[in-house]
């Protein structure tokens, strides 16, 4: 059974839709700067959706709002924003701050006076994201929110994925979703990973990650359902694999041992050898471990041929929405026959056998590899193939 793409939506500091990423692409427009939505003492660059005010739920859970605003735009995409009723459609999104850790006020005010006001148990209890969204489109079908670090978002779209082809629906929303929130950037900070400047993936002289924000969604759907009504396919979704290498609260396996399992069970499930993959859409943090574990992987199962790069140089470090926004990076550069530059690279580190593609580079191939990494081991790996017949954006 085929599993269509038939709409995504992004938004990021790239872009707020998926015409506006692809201009930041091309001209390696970087959107950083100081955090704005909150006080914080920590002057790592971050990478904010500027200017976002939608407020479709709650004008305090602003990953839901910024789920929601992808979301808008992927059902526009696939011509259904008006044509969802009867249809089993099923709910997988990733997250991993969910606007449920929007509650220091309350324990601020619980700490130093005893009691505090129950606003902040009402939004957790609102933070489910998938529930969120499925409460908004009335939609009757499996819903699940992925928690997985990292890899939340990629997972999400296997687990969709895996919905479809067993017939518990025929079509899913996946993705993922984070906002910038003070809770990771000082846990981040905590942990010494924070960059003073705008990161750099893979090169010699990279110091850390940058954190990011934004949501990526996609419309998977069934050749049936697609066939049921008009519409077209961006991508066919060929493969989703999983692993964890349970070595590490925070640090992947030295040997990286999960990652490459992932990898491997992606390929076997698309049917694919690794000689097939066109391009590699990375996890590429710029953190020295992440970065140097995963060079070497992608050295072993591809050898030098298979050009890649990190987007994290574009969008930060989105945790939870990193794997549904980079999946729908490699869908794009699928359709449009060109993979930007990995921002922030200059110079090879001798340590990673491989390095990133260093300027905008011509692709021609039909499969592409997207990569996720979370703590706790957690790795996922998706494989799309480029359809006939698409336009441009």
């Amino acid at each position: 059974m085929k599993i269509l793409v038939t709409g995504l939506g992004l938004i990021s500091a790239a872009g707020v839709n998926a015409r506006e990423t692809l201009e930041s692409f091309r001209a390696g427009k970087r959107n950083a700067g100081p955090v704005s939505l909150f006080d914080s003492k920590i002057k790592s660059p971050v990478f904010e959706v500027m200017n976002f005010s939608k407020h479709y739920f709650h004008e305090r859970l602003r990953t839901q709002n910024l789920c929601l605003a992808a979301l808008e735009e992927a059902l526009e995409d696939a011509g259904l924003k008006n044509s969802m009723k009867g249809r089993r459609i099923g709910v997988a999104l990733g997250t991993t701050v969910g606007s449920i850790l929007n509650d220091l006020d309350f324990y601020r005010a619980y700490r130093e006076n005893g009691k505090a006001s129950m606003d902040a148990v009402d939004r957790y209890l609102q933070g489910n994201l998938a529930t969120v969204v499925h409460s908004f489109l009335k939609t009757a079908g499996p819903s699940v929110t992925v928690v997985n670090a990292c890899a939340s978002g990629a997972d999400a779209v296997g687990t969709a994925m895996s919905w479809i082809r067993s017939g518990l629906c025929d079509m899913a929303i996946a993705g993922g979703a984070d906002e910038m929130n003070r809770v990771p950037l000082c846990g981040f900070g905590a942990l010494g990973i924070l960059s003073d400047s705008l990161c750099a993936p893979f090169d010699r002289d990279r110091t850390g990650l940058n954190l990011g924000e934004g949501a990526g969604v996609l419309v998977l759907e069934s050749e049936k359902s697609l066939k049921s009504r008009s519409g077209r396919a961006r991508a066919v979704m060929r493969g989703y694999g999983t692993s964890n290498d349970a070595y590490h609260l925070t640090s992947p396996d030295p040997e990286g041992r999960g990652l490459e399992r992932a990898i491997t069970g992606a390929l076997h499930d698309a049917g694919l050898k690794a000689s097939e993959i066109s391009f590699i859409n990375a996890h590429g943090t710029a953190t020295r471990e992440n970065d140097f574990v995963e060079g070497r992987v992608l050295r072993r199962i591809f050898g030098e041929r298979t050009p890649f790069i990190s987007t994290k140089g574009y969008t930060g470090h989105t945790l939870g929405a990193a794997g549904g926004l980079e999946a729908g990076f490699s869908i794009l550069v699928l359709e449009n026959g060109w993979i930007p530059a990995s921002a922030g690279f200059k110079n090879r580190d001798p340590d990673i056998p491989v390095a990133p593609i260093a300027e905008l580079t011509s692709v021609d191939g039909r499969f592409s590899l997207s990569t996720s990494l979370g703590f706790g081991g957690c790795d996922a790996a998706l494989v799309f193939e480029r359809t006939e017949g698409n336009g441009t954006l």
